[in-house]
């Protein structure tokens, strides 16, 4: 068991932000209250699956909603503890840790504070190893848990219990309560105890995010560091030259294009967004796509830059490398594959379409 102190949180919040390929909400919100609750409650103990009794309560909590949105509305300390005080009237036992729902983005920094300010130990792990848009693409989900129980709360002071039938109801009822609290809610979804959550939740994701943020730090070429770190291909190196996006039933959705320059020239890629980056075209090919990951990062600074950063003119890398093996199950391919989102793909791993590319 370790704790994570406020020094950690620059490094998480790169690297969460690094695994969130465009989503998960801007990392830069939930740092800020990260570092302030830490300030108030103290350090939060970092604590694995193995640590944990067997009927201990997990509690996955994220915001839900447009990532545009998520940072002009921020929680604050009510949000979690009344959805912590509906989780121990339901069960009739307080929770005994928070877990991220997804380690990509401000939702894998701000369990942090929620942590912090409910005096519990963080877990490590998380629900998807990265950043997905949509309720049911959790790992919980493809392991086959029932989806029976959704709690959330907005900044209002709404509490809703969400009793839906399967994973696809708690989205699209859980999506409609986020709509209706102006496109941003805190929720709590695959309440589980600690025996349930073995090989049900991606292990070691927080440390993951840390050793991802730590690599670009005081080196003199960042962006090489990161890719070696993440084992990631670098799909091109160019300049933002169109953003289109656009806030539709709690998602960002559109596309970005990237002209190449230097050894890129006269390349043009196309990402496709929904919260996050879901596939990248070039020259009407696929060279990656979703389960794997998908990331825009700063050419300079190596930082990731989430959908609705991305602006007109800035210098980037798009890099892309594996999922979690999980992803690429059948069951997993069917949640959240290039079909579940519109698609018409037959996914192929990231690894072999760049094998394809370089041998081309």
């Amino acid at each position: 068991m370790s704790n994570i102190a406020m020094k950690d949180i620059p490094a998480l919040a790169r690297g969460c932000a690094v695994l969130g390929t465009g989503g998960g909400g801007d990392v830069r919100t939930g740092a800020l209250a990260a570092v302030r609750a830490i300030e108030a409650h103290g350090e939060v103990p970092l604590v694995r699956l193995a640590d944990l009794p067997e009927d201990a309560l997990i509690v996955p909590l994220s915001g839900i909603g447009a990532p545009t949105v998520s940072h002009e509305m921020i929680h604050g300390e009510d949000e979690p503890r009344r959805v912590a005080e509906e989780v121990e009237r339901i069960f009739g036992r307080p929770p005994a840790a928070i877990m991220s729902s997804e380690i990509g983005g401000a939702n894998g920094v701000a369990p942090v504070a929620w942590a912090a300010q409910l005096g519990l130990p963080l877990l490590d792990a998380d629900g998807m190893g990265r950043a997905f848009p949509e309720v049911q693409m959790v790992s919980m989900y493809v392991a086959g848990l029932p989806a029976d129980l959704v709690v959330m709360s907005d900044i209002v002071g709404n509490v809703v219990t969400i009793r839906p039938v399967d994973g696809l109801w708690s989205e699209r009822l859980a999506r409609a309560v986020c709509v209706a609290a102006g496109s941003h809610a805190l929720m709590a979804d695959y309440v589980l105890t600690a025996a349930r959550a073995r090989g049900a939740v991606i292990e070691g994701t927080v440390t993951r995010a840390l050793e991802i943020g730590r690599a670009t730090e005081g080196v003199a070429e960042p962006l090489a560091a990161l890719q070696r770190r993440l084992g990631a291909a670098r799909l091109i190196t160019g300049k933002l030259t169109d953003v289109e996006r656009r806030t539709t039933g709690g998602f960002v959705r559109g596309t970005a294009t990237i002209e190449g320059t230097g050894d890129d020239r006269g390349r043009t890629l196309r990402l496709e967004l929904q919260n996050e980056n879901l596939v990248a075209v070039e020259d009407g090919e696929v060279r990656a796509m979703v389960p794997d990951l998908v990331t825009v990062v700063d050419t300079e600074t190596a930082a990731a830059i989430q959908t609705e950063g991305l602006r007109y003119g800035q210098r980037v890398a798009v890099l892309a490398w594996p999922c979690d093996p999980l992803w690429r199950t059948p069951k997993g391919l069917e949640t959240a594959g290039p079909r579940a989102f519109g698609y018409d793909l037959d996914y192929v791993p990231v690894e072999e379409l760049v094998k394809e590319e370089s041998r081309g």
